[in-house]
């Protein structure tokens, strides 16, 4: 192994991470102490150039390092923000409500209600992302499992693990998490994929499967019971969200009572219709056409290119001629909840990124050091192959970050320590970065995190409160990703 010398930036560089996990640890936000490591790590890359140009120079570092995580996470959040628009219109006619309708006529017991629920969930979190998801899926199924049976309690739970654990940490289709940790981490996302796939479905039916026999337990205790359900299902047009904080967030993305139009059928089946044929595509070209196969840059493409269509399918559909001017508006909505979502991660990634030594370079200039690249491989000796310490040490890091309530804010941090970290102790980068996303977002995106969106979302939609349903989470939770780190473990012998 080649040796690397430390300079004192690399320490300065250390020395913000250090700092990160403090404000991590006391659940304070990173954006500043991130900014500060940028302007610090500019000076000193232009301290021979003299105080003024030093300081010119620092600021100019720390615009482009915002510029080049911003580069690195655009097309994320264009297809987030497509997404979204498309989901605002098939609203407009009441089509996202019909999609999820026939799921209703599955749920006969506790049983079905649970797994239909939670299955519906994960569906629509993989689409459309988790928040729109819960809302939808939470206001039309819940009632629905409620009279079956259902405990509020294992309503909560199974929506919040399937969607915020399950569904998120995976990010199969829309590939936000994966192509920020891929990022950070040095590799392709398609190469992070499977093994973010796999983590998530490994420690998601573990997590699943101790919840549901907890639930059924604890229902024939009597410590569970069916309440009444919390929404009107026999008037379903007058839905009403809990009132907090969660609720308020989530009219953001979801509008309640939204009429059936003239072509809300059509738009019911043509949606999923299409994004089903889409990733039906990709599978089969994967497996059967591998040198044609969509991946990464591509998935992402294609999938937003085709929501573009559906977009403008459904707003000529519910407003005619005036779909000119109404399509302004949902792409509107549709960027302010994506840049919502990335406003804060992006200076966070921007200083991780400078870890890596080719982002290092595209920031700093030639000849800058990959700062989290080095200390990896300097600490590599201290590793010395030790997979096991490796492993759940990667899988600690990552559930501190995720306490911030946020499950993002972690990864930029967590893909770039298993690229340093693994790469110096020989160790598959791809595996060590793919369990570190999912228990990042896992811990904060959320299910373990009383205070994470997810939770509170989760928690307000089925009228609970978010801290007893992380309590219910988090043996499940922690076991499944103690099986997760066997398995990974398993892949490096």
């Amino acid at each position: 192994m080649e040796s690397v010398t430390l300079t004192s930036s690399h320490w300065i560089y250390l020395t913000v991470i250090f700092t990160i996990f403090a404000f991590m640890i006391f659940r304070r936000d990173v954006v500043l102490p991130s900014i500060i490591g940028l302007f610090v790590l500019g000076w000193m890359f232009n301290s021979e150039a003299g105080f003024i140009d030093g300081a010119i120079g620092s600021g100019q570092i720390v615009f482009q390092a915002f510029l080049n995580a911003g580069v690195e996470l655009f097309d994320i959040m264009l297809v987030i923000a497509l997404m979204v628009a498309m989901l605002k219109s098939l609203q407009s006619q009441g089509a996202d409500v019909l999609m999820i309708a026939p799921m209703k006529k599955l749920m006969v017991n506790t049983t079905t209600a649970f797994f239909v629920l939670g299955i519906t969930m994960y569906l629509a979190a993989t689409f459309f992302w988790p928040t729109p998801a819960v809302a939808l899926v939470g206001t039309v199924l819940i009632p629905v499992a409620m009279k079956m049976g259902l405990p509020a309690m294992g309503a909560a739970v199974s929506i919040n693990l399937f969607g915020h654990g399950m569904a998120l940490s995976g990010d199969v289709v829309i590939q936000g998490a994966t192509r920020l940790t891929s990022a950070s981490a040095g590799i392709d996302s398609a190469i992070l994929l499977p093994y973010t796939f796999m983590f998530s479905l490994i420690v998601g039916f573990v997590a699943i499967g101790i919840s549901y026999y907890t639930i059924r337990r604890d229902m024939k205790k009597g410590k569970l019971k069916a309440e009444k359900p919390p929404i009107d299902i026999g008037n379903e047009k007058k839905k009403a969200l809990p009132d907090d904080k969660a609720s308020k967030e989530i009219a953001a993305t979801v509008e309640t009572g939204s009429p059936q139009g003239k072509y809300s059928r059509f738009l019911a089946v043509l949606v999923p219709a299409s994004l089903i044929a889409i990733v039906a595509l990709m599978v089969y070209r994967s497996v059967f056409d591998p040198d044609n196969a969509i991946q990464g840059g591509d998935a992402t493409s294609l999938l937003g290119g085709t929501a573009v269509v559906l977009l403008i399918i459904s707003t000529l559909c519910s407003q005619g001629t005036k779909a000119i001017e109404g399509i302004v508006s949902y792409i509107r909505e549709g960027f302010f909840f994506a840049i919502k979502i990335f406003a804060p991660v992006i200076p966070i990634a921007a200083f991780f990124l400078i870890g890596h030594p080719d982002h290092a370079e595209t920031v700093l200039g030639e000849g800058a050091p990959g700062y989290l690249f080095d200390l990896g491989n300097s600490m590599a000796q201290y590793i010395d192959g030790n997979t096991i310490t490796l492993t759940f040490g990667i899988v600690i890091i990552a559930i501190l970050t995720g306490m911030d309530g946020s499950g993002f804010s972690g990864l930029p941090l967590v893909g770039a320590l298993s690229s340093g970290l693994g790469s110096g102790a020989g160790v598959d980068i791809a595996v060590l970065a793919g369990l570190g996303q999912v228990a990042a977002i896992f811990a904060g995106g959320g299910t373990l995190a009383a205070w994470a969106f997810g939770v509170a979302a989760d928690a307000g939609i089925a009228g609970v409160k978010p801290i007893d349903l992380v309590r219910r989470n988090f043996i499940p939770v922690m076991t499944g990703l103690f099986v997760a780190c066997i398995v990974a473990i398993m892949f490096f012998l």
